[in-house]
This record gives C-alpha cells, structure tokens and sequence, in this order.
C-alpha cells in the first residue's frame, strides 16, 4: 500500500489537474457558442448559394468554365481540415483515418498530394512522408476569417485550372450536435453541375429571375465565389466540431479526475485509520507491559 505522503501528493496531483480540465471547458464552451453560432448563420446563405448557381447554371446553358472541366482523375489534391490542437478527444484522430480511408479506397489515383490545414494535420502527414503542397496552413484556427478561405480557394483553383490537379477532394469534421461531429469526404473542384433538382424546382417555381449581365457573365463571377464559400464553409464547421469535442472531452476528464479524488481520498482515509489503529495498540500494549 502506498504511504500517506505518496496519497496526499496523488490526490494533490488530481485535484489540480481537475482544476485544468475544468477551465478548459469552460474555455471550449465558450468559443463554441462563437463558433457554433458562425457555422450555422453561414448555412442558409450556403443553400441559397447553391440554389442561385443552379438557377444561373440552367439559364446559361452550356458554359465552359475552368472550375467546370472534368478530367480523368490521376493527380488528386486532398485537403484535410484537423485541429492546430489536442485534448479533444477523438476529432482529430477520426479526420486522418477518413482520409486515410479514401485514399485506401481511391486506389487508383496515379499521384496525390495532401494540403494540410491545422497543426495536427500538417504534423500527421508529415511523419508519414507523404508529398505536400509547398503551402500549408496552421494556426489559423484561432479566429477563421474569409480571408483564410479566400486565399485557400485561390489555391486550389490555381493549382486545378493550371492543371497540376484533376481534381480536389475536402476530407474534415462537419458540426452536428455538442455531442456530434461527422467526418465527410468530398469533391469540391471540379464543381458540378448536378443541383439539377434544385433547377428543376426553380422552373415550377413562380419566382422568375430577369439577370443582367447575362447569365452567362454572371456564372463566371459567381463560380469562384463558391468555392471560396464552401472552403470557408468547411473551415467554419470544423472549428466549431473541434471546441464541441474538446468540450466534452473535458467534461469527461472532470468527471474522471472527481471519480479519482473520491476513491483517493477513501484509501487515504483508510489507510491514516489503519495507522493511527496501529499507534493507539502500540501505545495500550506498552503501558499494559508497564504495569
């Protein structure tokens, strides 16, 4: 059994190590409401996005546009969105094995390269040797502007339409619930053409749209603005997964390290009576030798 000096110091250990764990939720809760109150302001503009680009897309016709061609798939940019932080559970453990998961499945990809965006992203990758864009984003998840996904956008479109890649897949946590967030895997360039049921309807739709310039013009602006708002999409989400999952991991160590005070605290109790049982005998024996 261990001595009572070795206990006191356990339970001084865990006590403050609850304290950390408990500020650190506190923190997580925090910017979640911030965060969690970003994500879902930017989805209705992202589903209205979409639904003007179908709209648009079926007014313009057939449009050649670089962010439109479709390719062979061979050389494939995959962008994997984790943390620049741990202690959040599994949130970015479950980021590497879903990309790690597609590029198992998508065998047949001649070459890839990863664009790592978050710390612990760019350091997985990078002990496994895989090859990198020169550029790589960490630390930007401290606060997500536009700007971030503005440039990111920027890239991938420069590296999609100058032909270094035939296509670009997202891999990164989308925020569900405090207690939920799911890893999707998706192709973001090139953008299809596919929200024909979204077109269709606005044809049913007595809403009518009278567009100037012509469609077409405006479909060229409009492109690259949405790929630059689905970037800043999966930017949004993953952050806002990231405080929920550090949040109850914290919450989870908390009730851990109570659990461990109380089960300290019993075998020191138990172990100080044992020891001042053994003092009172020893005394009682030597006076009873006394006599």
């Amino acid at each position: 059994m261990a001595s009572l000096i070795d206990l006191r110091r356990r339970l001084r250990s865990v006590k403050n190590t609850q304290q950390i764990t408990r500020a650190m939720k506190m923190v997580a809760a925090a910017k979640l409401r911030r965060a969690q109150d970003r994500a879902i302001a930017a989805r209705p503009y992202a589903k209205l996005l979409r639904e003007v680009l179908a709209s648009v897309s079926a007014q313009a016709g057939e449009v050649k546009h670089a962010l439109l061609a479709a390719r062979e798939e061979k050389k494939v940019l995959v962008l994997i969105v984790a943390g620049d932080k741990g202690l959040a559970g599994a949130f970015n453990a479950n980021v590497q094995r879903a990309a790690v998961a597609l590029l198992a499945e998508k065998a047949g990809w001649e070459q890839v390269t990863i664009l790592p965006i978050g710390r612990k992203a760019l350091d997985y990758w990078k002990r496994r040797g895989r090859p990198m864009t020169e550029k790589t984003y960490s630390g930007i998840f401290a606060r997500v502007e536009y700007a971030h996904a503005r440039e990111i956008a920027a890239f991938l479109a420069r590296e999609f339409t100058e032909g270094r890649a035939d296509a670009v897949y997202a891999v990164a946590n989308e925020f569900k619930s405090v207690m939920t967030q799911v890893v999707r895997a998706e192709r973001i360039l090139p953008i299809e053409r596919s929200a024909i049921a979204v077109a269709e309807a606005s044809r049913e739709s007595p809403r009518q749209y009278i567009y100037e310039p012509d469609a077409a013009t405006i479909l060229e602006r409009l492109l690259p603005r949405f790929l630059e708002f689905a970037v800043f999409r999966l930017l949004l989400e993953s952050a806002a997964a990231e405080h929920a999952a550090r949040m109850t991991a914290m919450d989870s160590a908390t009730k851990n390290a109570g659990e461990m005070i109380d089960n300290l605290t019993l075998t020191y109790n138990r172990a100080r009576q044992a020891r001042i049982t053994k003092e009172l005998i020893e005394i009682v024996s030597g006076a009873a030798a006394l006599e």
